[in-house]
């Protein structure tokens, strides 16, 4: 089999982190949500990749380079603009043959991989399987409906749902699905859906398979889930010191220091995750919180957060459920609020004052 990871939306709603960051690379326990995927495919045996880029293709491409670092192949195609998960495939036919392969959308993660569901799919050999898991809100998803354990019907993002399963960012598809892709019309919203060509493998009479997730599945394209997800996998770390830390601080519970990092007279409780060369002085970082690489933190209070590499918060008194893009500066001026949320991009700098 071949992966495909679908790496070209724009991150509409995580700005105005993604002005300046693709949405696949901001990092959750840090590391980039687009790194987990590519983890994924290659644990599930596949080597020979293809990521859809679009205008953050550059970025991508240094982030990821030529995927040798994960023992796989990268190839890039290039997308000119999103026009929806089906186009991405089309795209993709060249590189794909004849072969049999994973879609997989890049800003989504599942906490027990692929494995066997590649293994599934392999054995069964259907014309797709797709993975679906129960939502509060399906109409928010594409969603499916199933009959005697089939896949009768699969509708984008319903008015009125009736089903609560929704479609996982994780797809297996035979060749079978490149007529499909090419049967089907734009949506309303001038887009080749996928579940439209799903829908159309079903009314030619091939076999569709689904598979009920168990365990966690997240769609990190918003401030919440991504901060959820960072709290999943951070609740995974396994206690590891190897910075400085002095003996007036305190590490208690889940704490990964790496390297050339310090902490002085603070308290880090975790889980928590501190990247290289990150320096916390007088400060107290609370559980589900992640800080990059470089990071300065000193007198402030910060749980639940991603922070990304560069930042500098000074004389804060707490910051909570926030995710700070890379070289934020935030300090105060004199006045003392209880708490502050932040959704920042890169390059900012907050002043506190009353």
């Amino acid at each position: 089999m071949k992966g495909l990871i679908l790496s070209g939306g724009k991150g509409t709603r995580l700005r105005p982190l993604t002005y300046t960051s693709a949405k696949q690379l901001v990092p959750v326990a840090n590391k980039p949500v687009l790194f987990y995927g590519i983890e994924a495919l290659a644990a599930a045996g596949i080597t020979e990749i293809a990521i859809v880029v679009g205008d953050t293709r550059e970025e991508i491409k240094a982030a990821v380079g030529d995927g040798s670092r994960w023992n796989v192949k990268v190839t890039y195609i290039e997308q000119d603009a999103p026009r929806g998960l089906a186009h991405a495939v089309l795209i993709s036919e060249r590189f794909m043959g004849s072969d049999p392969f994973v879609m997989y959308l890049g800003d989504n993660l599942l906490n027990r991989g692929i494995n066997e569901f590649v293994d599934e799919f392999v054995r069964e050999t259907p014309a797709a399987q797709i993975l679906l898991t129960k939502v509060p809100d399906p109409q928010m998803f594409g969603v499916a409906e199933l009959n005697d354990g089939r896949v009768v019907r699969l509708i984008e993002k319903p008015k009125e749902p009736k089903s609560d399963l929704a479609l996982v960012g994780v797809y297996m598809f035979s060749s079978a699905v490149f007529e499909s892709v090419k049967r089907i019309r734009p949506s309303f919203r001038n887009e080749l859906e996928i579940t439209d060509a799903i829908q159309d493998l079903i009314d030619r009479g091939l076999p569709v398979r689904p598979h009920l997730v168990q365990g966690w599945w997240k769609d990190t394209g918003k401030l919440e889930d991504m901060l959820e997800a960072n709290r999943l996998i951070l609740d995974t770390v396994e206690r590891r010191i190897d910075g400085s830390v002095d003996a007036d601080s305190r590490i208690e519970g889940k704490v990964a220091i790496d390297a050339g990092a310090v902490i002085e007279r603070s308290v880090i409780r975790g889980p928590v995750v501190i990247g290289p060369c990150a320096r916390i002085v007088r400060a107290y970082v609370g559980p589900f919180t992640s800080i990059g690489a470089r990071v300065q933190i000193q007198e402030s209070e910060i749980e639940h957060s991603i922070i990304l590499e560069g930042c500098s918060i000074t004389n804060t008194s707490r910051v909570v459920d926030s995710l700070m893009g890379r070289n934020v500066r935030i300090h105060r001026e004199p006045v003392k609020p209880s708490a502050y949320r932040f959704m920042l991009g890169d390059n900012s700098e907050v002043g506190i004052r009353t």
